[in-house]
């Protein structure tokens, strides 16, 4: 796992190629290495997991002249790769998973991809031809992304983590005017755009090629083959998955929310780990919807080694901040807070690989939004409040909130709220399709899979994702309609390894109490209302600042969920307008 960046049909400096690895060297603090040619460069921060004392990077094999690689991830079949590849002639300097992508590269080209299994954001430079060649390509779900901008000369510039993307010389902090209504309808930016005119995210399963001062081509790789599976086909390839994720060269945990998701994950890794620790997350006081007590049952069910991490609430603006930069755009979910918390407690503790339940809800329908639009009768219209669940504010609220230039700028720029009705409406496939089509290839990349990459390493540490495997992804896509929504086949394969509360409670997401928190003397009211205060919302002249104040005023007096998001999401808005911008001149921060 490790952090990489890079240039293509541009010459990049050495200081300026400092400059960007030191904005991400958080997320790979054991070795920094960059090689540069003429008119192209790679670079790698490394978190060392597989053989730490080999892989330098960037790699190059003497049996592939010409080839450079840089790898941000884990090639989980790299052995069965190296055995391969070594029968054809090449020869490997040690036992680390990246050190095979140059003759990899070289014996199928761009087609290199197509032969790995795991999570990976991976550039490659070919410098055999007589044009220069750039490939650039991420994991089939979008477990490691990977950020793009392109000049209009088709010089590339490319990082794992957006500041410092940044940090290159012609790669603007120019805020899209429509982000703000993007937050309040999705909560974060989907798709391959993001919340900075200009800089791209490369699509899951995608290879990119750009060939002299072309430009970039994005190419989508065709998905694996999904092969019927019987919900006792799901635990079996599930328990393969989780076995072989924890094998690793570092200290491994699990992270324990003390839902069905990551209780699996917990249950499958304790039979391959012993002992295994476990990790979870609460805040110090008596707040509602807390999940200690579940957390502790299926820890003990599992015989794991667990801890449990209390967070002082009145640390959680400074860590908001810290979140947002991080990130480098916008998530409007609180969840960016605990993930951040959690892994900064994992660290601390001395471990850097970290099992997680992510992507159960996505390729197994376990939302209340996508079973409520599955439960609306045959030719009812229910796109539009699957939509507006999806949001931090319906579109009512949102309304109100703008001033009438935003407003008419939004509806004529369209909203992505209004995109994202508009493909669920084209789709011709069945309901359960479209849906889990939806959230598996939208949603689940941009608004979990970067978020947990981020903050995960944020505290250089390794996320592991068994539901995010192709096996896994493979087995729920092939499973008959009925057992793919409402995780039927996940509920069936816990049944002998969970405590039955666990099995029998209602779903409840891994957050932070923010209505609770958002009231006068809670923790967040404050600096929320700093954050939105009239003097700074009349700057942007999006937001109307006395219905924002209305808001504020009536959530304080009659706390609700609905609000207290709404008013969450506009305060992160703001908060990273300010944070962006600094983004161009600071060289980089303390985690």
């Amino acid at each position: 796992m490790c952090r990489i960046f890079g240039s293509f049909a541009v010459a990049a400096t050495g200081p300026e190629l400092a400059t960007v690895s030191a904005r991400q060297r958080h997320g790979g603090p054991d070795e920094r290495g960059v090689l540069a040619g003429r008119g192209w460069s790679l670079g790698c921060d490394r978190l060392a997991v597989t053989d730490p004392t080999g892989g330098s990077q960037p790699f190059r094999l003497p049996t592939a002249p010409g080839v450079t690689a840089v790898l941000n991830g884990e090639i989980y079949n790299h052995r069965e790769l190296r055995r391969h590849l070594t029968a054809r002639g090449h020869h490997f300097p040690d036992a680390c998973d990246g050190s095979l992508l140059p003759a990899l590269y070289a014996e199928y080209g761009a087609a290199f991809a197509d032969h790995l299994d795991g999570m990976f954001a991976i550039a490659i430079v070919d410098l055999r031809a007589q044009l220069p060649q750039l490939f650039l390509a991420v994991d089939e779900m979008g477990m490691k992304p990977l950020h793009y901008h392109q000049g209009p000369d088709g010089a590339v510039r490319f990082a794992s983590e957006i500041p410092a993307l940044l940090a290159f010389d012609g790669v603007p902090a120019d805020p899209r005017e429509e982000t703000l209504d993007t937050v309040l309808a999705t909560k974060t930016p989907f798709g391959t755009e993001t919340a900075l005119r200009g800089i791209r995210n490369l699509p899951p399963g995608a290879t990119a090629v750009a060939r002299g001062t072309e430009g970039l081509r994005v190419l989508r790789r065709p998905p694996r083959e999904a092969a019927p599976a019987p919900a006792t086909g799901v635990l079996d390839t599930l328990r393969r998955e989780v076995h072989r994720l924890a094998d690793a060269d570092a200290p491994i945990c699990a992270i324990t929310s003390g839902g069905l998701d990551s209780g699996l994950v917990t249950a499958l890794a304790a039979e391959h780990t012993t002992p295994l620790h476990t990790f979870h997350l609460g805040y110090r006081g008596r707040w509602p919807d807390a999940e200690d007590t579940h957390a502790r049952a299926v820890a003990r069910r599992a015989r794991t080694v667990h801890h449990q991490v209390n967070v002082d609430p009145a640390e959680l603006a400074s860590l908001l901040t810290r979140t947002i930069r991080h990130l480098g755009q916008p998530n409007a979910d609180p969840i960016t807070l605990s993930t951040y918390a959690l892994f900064r407690a994992v660290r601390g503790a001395g471990f850097t690989v970290a099992l997680t339940g992510d992507g159960a809800d996505e390729l197994f329908g376990g939302y209340d939004r996508v079973r409520a639009a599955l439960a609306a009768p045959e030719g009812a219209d229910w796109t539009a409040a699957y939509v507006d669940a999806l949001g931090a504010a319906p579109r009512l609220i949102r309304e109100w909130l703008y001033t009438p230039d935003y407003r008419a700028f939004i509806a004529e720029q369209g909203s992505a709220a209004d995109r994202i009705t508009a493909e669920l409406r084209a789709s011709r496939a069945d309901r359960v399709s479209t849906l889990t089509g939806f959230e598996t290839r939208w949603r689940l990349p941009a608004y979990h899979l970067r978020r947990v990459d981020h903050l995960s390493m944020a505290w250089a540490v390794e996320a592991r994702m068994p539901f995010c495997q192709p096996a896994v992804a493979a087995a729920a896509r092939g499973l008959p309609a009925e057992q793919r929504h409402g995780k039927r086949a996940l509920y069936e394969a816990g049944r002998d390894l969970l405590p039955q509360a666990v099995l029998n409670r209602p779903k409840q997401p891994f957050t932070l109490p923010l209505a609770a928190m958002l009231v006068p003397g809670g923790p967040l009211f404050e600096p929320v209302r700093e954050l939105l205060a009239p003097s700074r919302l009349m700057r942007s002249g999006q937001l109307r600042p006395e219905r924002v104040g209305a808001l504020l005023a009536r959530h304080a007096e009659r706390p609700s969920h609905q609000d207290a998001l709404t008013l969450w999401a506009l305060a992160v808005h703001e908060l990273w307008t300010e944070v962006v911008q600094g983004l161009r001149v600071s060289v980089g921060w303390a985690a």
